[in-house]
């Protein structure tokens, strides 16, 4: 008796539920359950079978990528199962109303969460790498780097935030036109600073100067300490620490002679006009003698140039096969001595300005 009456109630139950949510109760309701345990069961599938054994493969593998993946495909837990589950099941129970429009909410809520945690994970990767790149070299401030990851990751979560906005049913037109006047304002408030730090972006990517680099830039010079979001950071030959706001160095012709692979050097001596013709031929093969024993510099060339009011001038072309400052200065004081000596064994007489008066009666 008690199992008719049960019978009966189910019998009941569900033709008021059809009544209520159609005809297809039964088969709307049981494609969604199937439809949502068959979800969980594949991706918990996915998980034992693939995600494990990467796992395992990327212990044994020296690439970071692979432990990247496993490590997004693993922090993938219950809650995004669960969205999923939901997200393939729920068109089969065809909510309206506030009912669906929070589901959908949670759902996109929970998938957005895990789409902006896989991209910031990429992009926490592809930091690292920089860093590790380019600690060593001290190409650019750190700081700037990290203040790009954030830059980055603050615009995923933008976008993620205007995604959810949208599948909630506001106009996203009207609120980014909204942002966009204030934006504006603001950039008009703040464009000095704006600049330079677009122009520490524009530092970053061309790398025409690093920190250690030697430059000049008009009438000032030094060594590049640090290349910051705002300025960067130069010590000069005197000591003092010049700041130079990152939108001058891109406005301004900036020499670097740290990627300079060799120096130029350009200079005149002249002997005296009474220095015999034997021994003026004799010069270019002396000077030349003289760079054979410097090993810091090639001689490109000696001419015996004009005549000059007071001496008979040479002018001697070299390279210093330096970019360092000192090496070059001490490569000019060997050439300079090398030159007085050979000179003096040879008698030839450096010249000086001088005036010869004749006197008539």
């Amino acid at each position: 008796m008690a199992e008719v009456t049960l019978a009966l109630l189910i019998t009941d139950a569900m033709a008021r539920a059809s009544a209520v949510f159609g005809s297809d109760f039964a088969l709307r309701y049981g494609s969604a359950v199937i439809s949502f345990f068959a979800t969980i069961i594949s991706l918990k599938v996915f998980e034992l079978l693939l995600v494990k054994r990467l796992k395992n493969v990327s212990k044994r593998t020296k690439n970071d990528v692979d432990d990247l993946v496993v490590s997004i495909l693993d922090s993938a837990g219950t809650p995004f199962y669960l969205a999923v589950a939901l997200l393939v099941s729920s068109p089969f129970l065809g909510f309206t109303g506030t009912f669906a429009t929070v589901l959908s909410l949670l759902i996109s809520l929970v998938l957005v969460y895990y789409a902006v945690h896989a991209i910031t994970a990429l992009i926490d990767f592809g930091y690292a790498k920089l860093v590790e790149k380019r600690k060593g070299a001290g190409e650019i401030d750190m700081s700037l780097l990290d203040v790009l990851s954030k830059i980055l990751k603050a615009l995923v979560w933008v976008i993620a935030i205007v995604l959810i906005i949208q599948n909630m049913g506001y106009d996203v037109s009207a609120l980014v036109a909204g942002l966009g006047i204030g934006g504006i304002a603001i950039a008009f408030a703040l464009q000095n600073i704006l600049s330079d730090v677009l122009s520490s972006l524009s530092l970053f990517f061309d790398k025409p100067f690093k920190a250690g680099d030697f430059i000049v830039i008009g009438t000032d010079s030094g060594t590049v300490k640090k290349i910051g979001i705002k300025s960067t950071r130069i010590t000069t030959l005197q000591g003092q620490e010049l700041i130079v706001p990152n939108k001058e160095l891109t406005e301004t012709r900036v020499q670097n002679y740290k990627r300079m692979k060799k120096r130029r050097v350009v200079f005149t001596l002249g002997v005296t006009y009474q220095t015999p013709a034997k021994k003026l031929r004799t010069i270019p093969t002396l000077i030349s003698d003289i760079f054979k024993t410097i090993e810091s510099a090639d001689l490109d060339r000696v001419h015996f140039q004009s005549f000059k009011d007071s001496s008979l001038s040479y002018e001697v072309v070299y390279y210093v096969n330096t970019s360092d400052y000192n090496r070059y200065m001490d490569t000019q004081q060997d050439v300079n001595l090398a030159i007085v000596e050979a000179f003096e064994k040879n008698k030839i007489e450096l010249a000086y300005p001088t005036q010869t008066v004749f006197l008539q009666k």
